[in-house]
Parts: structure tokens; C-alpha cells; sequence
């Protein structure tokens, strides 16, 4: 195995997002940027080391870095002076002289492992330089790669290329493998001479080719997965593209969609095969759906394990901490918070159970809600299998209704019903006959006064 490097680039300011978070902390598919960037490294190359590269008081994304790679290093570039000058801010890493070097950018969140995994290729089979190519719909305003025999001769930016290099398909993509033992050579001859005063990384395969070495060209034949990521728009636009793709690898694993385009994934949601999912589902970060559960229109998921054979929805929310069991129900306008709903379990509307165990089979009615903060800690409530829990009923917690318990409706429990017993918190009935008639004759007489005005 040859040890790799991975310069992520992610000291840029992001102007344009018109935001105060650092652009490469905005999420799609329910992670940040680089998150995903990271991701895609870590499938690509393993134990590798990585290396950021973050500008001035940009701690909150070496936070994050660190978050998924504690044993990353973070560099700053104080100074923005071009991508090779944001390169060479890794130089410590870069002198150590690993096998292969890949530099890749933050802000480019749908790289794919195995385009990574091809620059590395690319280096165990002879190039000094290798550099990502792409062919967008239209390709102006990137630099053009130009290239002869597969070998790459150039790297022309649009400004200064000819006509004829203007009419070439294959551009810059901006990702670049180099072989590490000749890295900082190459980068250190790097000059700042062109108009900017910058220092481009894209000079590195000039610098290459008159040193002897060998420059290659690699095309993606995916161009979205190169997009980066630099206003809201192309943030909604990169959204677009990794929704379609976890649906289709969702589709391809036996999940059923009614209207795919209309469900929401995150990047680590997990379903199984045969998994149905109803038009207009959102899922957030940290939900598993197993074999069989069905999932309804208009529900919204988040930090919830759901197992097989269960019904969710339509219209339920369930929050993290949800652990909904084997053909369990949970219905319209149900949510769940922080709770586990065993097998068979039953709360099919208008209910709130939050901070609770519901037990195997138990059933709870409409409007039954678990009362679970007191304003300042939070409560568990206990309900055991097969108990019923009659409608509009509210659970004072810390409380227990113990197996086959049976609790009243409208009832307001504040302390323990056992296991088989009747638990009753509620005003006794009262009747008046004629009560109403007499209620309504008095009404119309006071509004029939003289001198009354409704």
C-alpha cells in the first residue's frame, strides 16, 4: 500500500454565500461541504493523512475536520495568494514525502471515491502531475486542459487560450495528484508572475514538463460530481445532485419510492430492501429503516431507528431518540421524542410521547400526551405491554402504568397505575335535566329587553 497525503483546500472566504458561516460548513444532505469532501477521502484512501487548509479565525472548520479526523492537521493560510500558496501553507506535511499527494478543495462535495482513487492510479503508474478533467454542458470560463497522446501539455486558462484551444471540451476540474517525492520541487518553483500577482497551482504541470516528468489528464465522466459549491444557488444546485443520487442508489439497494423526487435523504440514511416510502418524506441525520416498514406521506424523521414491518405516518414526526419496534404503528400528527414503542405498539393520531417506553402491544389513544417537563428536568413515563391508554389522557411523569394497565379517558395520571388496574383522574359526571332549555329561554328574554343592543 502506498501512504497518500490529502490537501483539502478550505481557506477560501466565501463571499458570495452571503453568510456569516464559513462556506464550507454549509450542509446538503444533512452535512456540511466538507464533511462529505471527507468522506469521499477517507473512502479513496484509507488511513492516508490529511491535511487542511483553513484561512484566519476559521477555527469552527478545523473543528469540523477534526470532528471526522482527529488526527488531522490544520494549517492557515493567512494570506490569500492563490491556490498554490494555499498548497505550500501544508509544506510541514508535504516534507515528510508521502508517495502520493492529492489536493482536492472543501467546497466540492460530490467527488466520488473512486475518481480520488484514479488520481492515485494515475501516480502509482508513472505521473508526477495528474489533473482532473471534466466536460461541462458549457464550458466557458474554465481553463482548458490540453493534451496530446494522454499526456497533458498544458493547462490554459480561458482568457488566454487560442480559438482552437477555446473549442476544447476537456476542462480543469481543479483536483491534482502529485507524486510526493517531487511535490515541493514543483510547487516551490511556482512563481507570482501574471497579472494577480497570485500564485496558481495549475502551473505546477508547466513546471513539471520542463523538469521531464510526466503530466496526465484524467476525465470524469460524471461532470456534477466536480461542481463547486460558491453561492447559495450552486449550494441548492449541489442539494439537487446528491438528492438524485442517494435516491437512486436508495432504488438500486429495493427500496420502493412512489415519487422519488419528492423524499429527502441525508448522506447516512440507512434503508433496507422493501422499505416503502410514500410521497413528501423528509429524513434527517441518523435515521435506519428496516425490511418492510412502510413510511407515509408528509412525515418528517430524524436520529430514529424504525424496524421491520413497522407504519409510520402519514404526518408523523419522529425526533432523535426514536426507536419505533417491529410492526409498531405510529400515526397522523403522532410525534415521538426520545422514546421506545415495542413491538405492536400502537399510537395512531394526534398523540405526544416524548421521554417514554411504550410497551409491546400497548395501545394509546388520540390526544394522549406524556407530560415530561416540568419547566425545569425532564421525566420518563413507563407504559407496559398491552395497556391501554384511553384518548385526551395526560401522563404526568415520572409516572408507571404497568402491564395490561388501563387508564380512563380524559384522565390526568399523576401517580402509578399497577399492572391490571384502572387508573381514573378526571371530574365525576354531573346531569341537569333541562339545564339547557331553560339556559336558552333566558338568552333570548334578556335579549329582548327594551333598550338592549345586541
Amino acid at each position: 500500500m502506498r501512504n497518500c497525503l490529502t490537501i483539502i483546500l478550505a481557506a477560501g472566504e466565501g463571499t458570495r454565500m452571503r453568510s456569516s458561516r464559513p462556506k464550507v460548513l454549509h450542509g446538503i444532505a444533512g452535512k456540511p461541504l466538507i464533511a462529505h469532501v471527507l468522506s469521499a477521502v477517507g473512502e479513496a484512501v484509507g488511513d492516508g493523512d490529511v491535511a487542511a487548509v483553513i484561512g484566519p479565525s476559521a477555527e469552527p472548520v478545523a473543528k469540523a475536520v477534526r470532528a471526522m479526523i482527529p488526527a488531522a492537521e490544520i494549517f492557515t493560510q493567512t494570506e490569500r495568494l492563490g491556490t498554490g500558496h494555499a498548497v505550500l501553507a501544508a509544506r510541514a506535511a508535504l516534507a515528510r514525502q508521502p508517495q502520493d499527494v492529492l489536493i482536492v478543495y472543501g467546497d466540492t462535495p460530490l467527488i466520488r471515491p473512486g475518481t480520488l482513487a484514479g488520481l492515485r492510479d494515475s501516480l502509482r503508474n508513472g505521473a508526477a502531475v495528474v489533473v482532473l478533467g471534466f466536460r461541462p454542458p458549457d464550458p466557458t470560463g474554465y481553463g482548458r486542459l490540453i493534451t496530446e497522446d494522454g499526456r497533458l501539455l498544458a493547462i490554459r486558462e480561458e482568457k488566454d487560450a487560442s480559438a482552437s484551444e477555446r473549442a476544447i471540451t476537456l476542462c480543469n476540474a481543479g483536483l491534482m495528484g502529485l507524486k510526493g517525492e517531487v511535490a515541493l520541487a514543483i510547487l516551490d518553483e511556482i512563481t507570482d508572475d501574471n497579472a494577480k500577482r497570485e500564485f496558481y497551482l495549475t502551473d505546477a504541470v508547466a513546471i513539471a514538463r520542463r523538469k521531464g516528468l510526466t503530466t496526465l489528464a484524467r476525465e470524469t465522466a460524471d461532470p456534477t460530481e466536480v461542481l463547486g459549491v460558491n453561492t447559495q444557488a450552486e449550494l441548492a444546485q449541489a442539494e439537487s445532485s446528491m438528492q438524485q443520487r442517494l435516491r437512486a442508489q436508495a432504488l438500486e439497494a429495493g427500496v420502493s419510492m412512489v415519487a422519488p423526487e419528492t423524499v429527502f435523504l441525508c448522506a447516512d440514511t440507512k434503508l433496507a430492501r422493501d422499505v416503502r416510502i410514500e410521497p413528501y418524506v423528509v429524513f434527517g441525520p441518523g435515521v435506519t429503516v428496516e425490511e418492510g416498514a412502510v413510511i407515509r406521506s408528509f412525515s418528517h424523521i430524524e436520529g430514529a431507528r424504525i424496524a421491520r414491518g413497522a407504519i409510520v405516518g402519514p404526518f408523523a414526526r419522529l425526533r432523535p431518540g426514536a426507536a419505533i419496534g417491529e410492526d409498531a404503528h405510529i400515526g397522523n400528527f403522532v410525534e415521538i421524542k426520545a422514546s421506545t414503542i415495542e413491538a405492536g405498539a400502537k399510537a395512531n393520531h394526534l398523540s405526544y410521547i416524548g421521554d417514554a417506553r411504550v410497551g409491546a402491544r400497548a395501545n394509546i389513544g388520540a390526544g394522549t400526551i406524556t407530560c415530561n417537563y416540568d419547566g425545569a428536568a425532564k421525566y420518563r413515563t413507563d407504559i407496559g405491554s398491552e395497556a391501554f391508554i384511553g384518548s385526551n389522557t395526560c401522563l404526568v411523569a415520572p409516572v408507571k402504568v404497568g402491564d395490561t394497565g388501563y387508564v380512563g379517558s380524559g384522565s390526568v395520571i399523576t401517580k402509578d397505575v399497577p399492572a391490571g388496574g384502572l387508573g381514573v383522574g378526571r371530574g365525576r359526571q354531573f346531569t341537569k335535566e333541562g339545564w339547557a332549555t331553560r339556559w336558552r329561554e333566558r338568552v333570548v328574554a334578556s335579549k329582548n329587553k327594551p333598550g338592549s343592543t345586541d
